[in-house]
């Protein structure tokens, strides 16, 4: 994994809410490649965060692709709203529902990307009949609902598989089939949960190509600094 092909994504989540235009900002300061928000309802995870207004908020406070991140049941009821609010690509959990590819099938007629999450405790035996339906995949590291929790090291084996499930059916970036001759940009392996400089580079070695970081990122009195670490630069 070239470090031109690893973005960075820094979750709004551990930023202050209280500030959440200037956080954007500082994010876009920073040298982030773009922006995770994280939206939960009280019910597919243990929390409340935001919804489709601090997202327009957020949109308009800084020119990063934001990627919203639904933990919530009945996204589909909601997809809308978030498009409208400026999302660059919607990611919604494989356990939240029960019709999977019609969802992703209606996030893309509205003109953005779409992402598929998987919880830990999911087998990865799922996630390979939607590579070439969704743009990314995305892989909790840790079980989703609060930010600063540990990352949970069996995960890595799962992003092996699924990079490995990539090269064996051949699967570019947006789940392109790749036609012998041509090469196409890896597919998006997202991670999100506990990534800070010392599980980054374990994420990267196994085949992730996008790395969410909260809490590490935000501590972080210069957070260019910070996201340098994670590329592996610092």
């Amino acid at each position: 994994m070239t470090k031109k092909n690893l973005y960075i994504a820094p979750s709004i989540l551990a930023g202050d809410f209280g500030r959440l235009a200037d956080e954007a900002k500082r994010v876009e300061e920073a040298g982030a490649d773009l922006l995770h928000i994280d939206i939960m309802d009280g019910h597919f995870v243990p929390n409340l965060t935001l919804g489709p207004k601090a997202v327009a908020a957020i949109n308009r406070a800084s020119s990063l692709f934001l990627e919203v991140h639904l933990m919530i049941y009945n996204p589909y009821e909601y997809i809308e709203r978030f498009v409208e609010a400026g999302a660059d690509r919607i990611i919604f959990h494989f356990e939240a529902v029960e019709n999977v590819e019609e969802i992703l099938a209606y996030v893309r007629t509205c003109g953005i990307q779409v992402g598929l999450a998987f919880c830990p405790e999911t087998s990865s035996d799922f996630v390979a009949k939607f590579l070439n339906k969704a743009d990314l995949i995305l892989l909790m590291t840790v079980n989703p609902g609060f930010g600063g929790q540990a990352f949970l090291p069996e995960v890595i084996d799962k992003i092996r598989f699924v990079r490995e499930a990539c090269h064996h059916l051949k699967i570019g970036a947006g789940g392109e089939v790749v036609k012998k001759g041509e090469i196409l940009p890896p597919y998006l392996i997202e991670v999100d949960g506990g990534v800070d400089d010392k599980t980054a580079p374990l994420c990267v070695e196994a085949g992730a190509n996008v790395l969410v970081s909260g809490s590490y990122l935000f501590k972080e009195k210069d957070m260019a600094i910070g996201i340098g670490k994670l590329r592996g630069e610092v």
